[in-house]
């Protein structure tokens, strides 16, 4: 065995995720537009970092015995934190750059000092029709209790009060959730330049106009600072607290939660840092990140274009699947044959469909789903609630405890429950996370069963930038099974066997393990092996060293991994047998696959499961073989088009360099483009023969 390192720190290869979010608002060849809003997803991607990642690795410190190793926590931290300080000096410069670029086209972010007198008059009355009505100062003495009020990853301007001798502080929060963050500013008629201010430096401006009359001083001074805290938490476990309840206590529990990172405007002074990281109790585990005036940079992802169409992506228009033209109902087409979708190349709009038709059709007795992450104003669940008036009956699995969407599934979990829905919450400590719809019909005096099982949430606004596949079938191997998951669900102690589908924590990592051995022994045999993966993570330990094994045994490894990568590849001896790319562009790569050749007759599988230990031993997921040959063979041409990017696909590499896959002489591929291409020649295909010939 080599004595080269063989497992990258999950933390570690996270940071260089985000680096490569970052080289997408550096590649000039991305519209201007849409590189500020990558260095907003970078900004929301390292928020949750600090929340998820960085606060594992400081409990880890706290609550275990310390070692002097290289491997221990500490230093870990170290190495993280040496990481994060550089991507923000590199994310830094690249905001500078992008300013100026805007300007160059006649788009100009300015600060209160760049107002012409007529925008301040503007400015003025804005500010107080709009934006004082949201305005508190918070007034910080010695004991405050700054952490029981101060909100996890909003902007505070920290203003210092002085007059003569004494020195006041205030925290004034910048109420972006009450107002836009980018204003408008009027510009004289005849101009052609607009002109965008951001909500903070109109606070900045009218300062003034929100102490003067209740405080005397000589100078008002303030600096933008941001509060990250520990996104877990502790459930009480009494018998008399409903699940519903302890979820809501949780979600509570974390607004008081111990923060992990303090973000803070470089040149604020030294007097106010020190009390500021006093009253947020900071310990020197903590992060202090010194940056701009301005913070809390997940609101650039939703940048305006207010410019020229160019600077922003031109729309790739959702693909129609022409498997349910010629057919009365969703339900004949899914019965003809299976389906699959690919979103956001395919509309979404074929499962809302779905569900709609369901909620009225005379046939349908029940349905049965999977919620996980949601939309806002989601018709599906609409739909739901508008069966159960129709007289079916509607079995809804809310998952409370999907990460940062917990208030928004209580919500839910409330309104479905006051329709009548049959709620059901699972058991706490083992989240479901698996993309599974049933519908029962009674056709012909039988029960006839439609299952929707997929790699992405039902979530009609991700639908449109995560790419997911999803199969729609009525083939009652599958069928049956998928039954059986949602009976598991309200019972994971009852015995279950499943055999086509991997449910986890039942029987993923066994039959995981039981495809790569097959692969292994096909290889020993001189036959055809090879194994494609497309996951976001892998980083669960076992799995890693299954794949080696296989790499070792002669098995071609092809891996597309968005995210988190602890597996090394090219390893002599260990994984030379093993390439991995990643691709970041425009759309969230989401799906997970799995593909073996299996000499020659291959074998394919879509899951809601990344390869981690949490999602394979600790939650329930679920992966499906994909039978039909046509659908088999479209996933593998879609796979392959992502490995002939030319464009977007990095290297992933021991050195986690991210290095773009050298071209060559090779045409630019950019996958996908490519893919929607693709799938538009097969959707115009399949309708040429649908379409009667004169």
């Amino acid at each position: 065995m080599s004595s080269e390192k063989l497992y990258i720190e999950k933390e570690l290869s996270w940071l260089s995720f985000n680096e490569r979010v970052l080289q997408e608002a550096a590649d000039k060849t991305v519209p201007l537009i849409e590189r500020v809003r990558f260095l907003g997803i970078f900004s929301s991607n390292l928020d949750e970092f600090y929340k998820v990642r960085f606060a594992d690795v400081k409990r880890r410190i706290l609550i275990s015995q310390e070692s002097k190793s290289s491997d221990s926590p500490k230093h870990l931290l170290t190495k993280m934190q040496t990481k994060v300080l550089k991507l923000n000096q590199r994310f830094d410069e690249l905001y500078n750059e992008l300013i100026l670029e805007m300007a160059r086209r006649r788009i100009f972010l300015v600060n209160e000092s760049q107002l012409q007198e007529y925008q301040q008059k503007w400015i003025k009355k804005y500010f107080e029709r709009e934006v004082l009505p949201h305005i508190t100062p918070f007034l910080m003495s010695s004991d405050t209790d700054v952490l029981s009020f101060l909100k996890d990853e909003h902007s505070y301007l920290a203003v210092e009060i002085t007059n003569n001798d004494q020195r006041n502080f205030a925290l004034i929060d910048i109420p972006t959730n009450h107002l836009p963050r980018f204003i408008m500013v009027p510009e004289q008629k005849g101009k052609s330049r607009k002109t965008i201010i951001l909500l903070d430096n109109i606070i900045r401006f009218c300062l003034d106009d929100i102490f003067k009359g209740f405080f005397e001083y000589e100078e008002l001074k303030c600096y933008t600072m941001t509060m990250t805290r520990d996104a877990e938490y502790d459930l009480r476990h009494e018998v008399e607290h409903s699940l519903l309840e302890q979820m809501s206590d949780g979600v509570n529990q974390r607004l008081t939660a111990m923060p992990v990172r303090l973000v803070y405007q470089r040149d604020m002074p030294e007097h106010l840092l020190k009390f500021l990281c006093e009253k947020l109790n900071m310990s020197s585990y903590d992060s202090l990140i010194p940056g701009g005036r301005y913070h809390n940079f997940k609101d650039f992802t939703s940048f305006p274009n207010v410019g020229r169409d160019y600077l922003e992506n031109k729309p790739l228009p959702p693909l129609k699947c022409a498997d349910f033209d010629g057919y009365p109902n969703s339900f004949e087409a899914i019965s003809a044959q299976d389906i699959l979708l690919y979103y956001p190349y395919h509309s979404f709009d074929h499962i809302t469909e779905l569900v709609r038709q369901a909620s009225f059709d005379p046939k349908v007795i029940s349905i049965k789903i999977n919620i996980y992450r949601v939309a806002k104003n989601s018709k599906l669940m609409n739909s739901l609630m508008d069966a159960v008036h129709n007289k079916k009956k509607v079995t809804v699995v809310v998952e409370l405890q999907a990460r940062f969407d917990e208030e928004a599934n209580i919500e839910w979990a409330k309104l479905l429950t006051d329709a009548g829905v049959h709620v059901i919450f699972g058991a706490p400590g083992l989240k479901i996370h698996s993309k599974l719809l049933l519908i029962t019909r009674r056709e012909q005096e039988e029960l006839k069963r439609y299952a929707h099982v997929g790699t992405g949430n039902f979530h009609e606004k991700t639908a449109r930038i995560y790419t997911d596949f999803a199969l729609l079938t009525a083939d009652p191997l599958i069928t049956s099974e998928v039954r059986n998951v949602f009976g598991y669900i309200e019972n994971p102690y009852r015995p279950v066997r499943f055999n086509q589908l991997m449910v986890s924590p039942r029987n993923s990592r066994q039959q995981i393990y039981k495809i790569i051995d097959s692969e292994i022994a096909i290889a020993k045999e001189g036959r055809k092996a090879s194994i494609i993966l497309k996951v976001n993570n892998l980083v669960d330990k076992g799995l890693v060293s299954k794949l080696y094994g296989a790499s070792n045994a002669g098995v071609k490894i092809k891996m597309i991994i968005r995210g988190m990568c602890s597996l090394v590849p090219g390893i002599q001896g260990v994984s030379e047998n093993i390439t991995i790319i990643s691709v970041i562009d425009r759309f969230l790569e989401h799906p997970r696959v799995m593909v073996t050749e299996n000499d020659g007759d291959p074998k394919v599988y879509i899951s809601s499961a990344d390869w981690m230990t949490r999602n394979i031993d600790y939650r329930i997921e679920v992966a499906t073989p994909v039978h039909s040959p046509r659908l088999k063979q479209r996933i593998i041409d879609i796979l392959n088009i992502h490995f002939i990017d030319t464009v977007k696909a990095r290297v992933i590499d021991k050195e986690m360099s991210n290095t773009y896959v050298p071209r060559g002489n090779r045409k630019k591929v950019r996958s996908q483009i490519a893919i929607y291409d693709y799938l538009k020649q097969i959707e115009k295909k399949a309708r040429q023969k649908i379409e009667p010939t004169e």
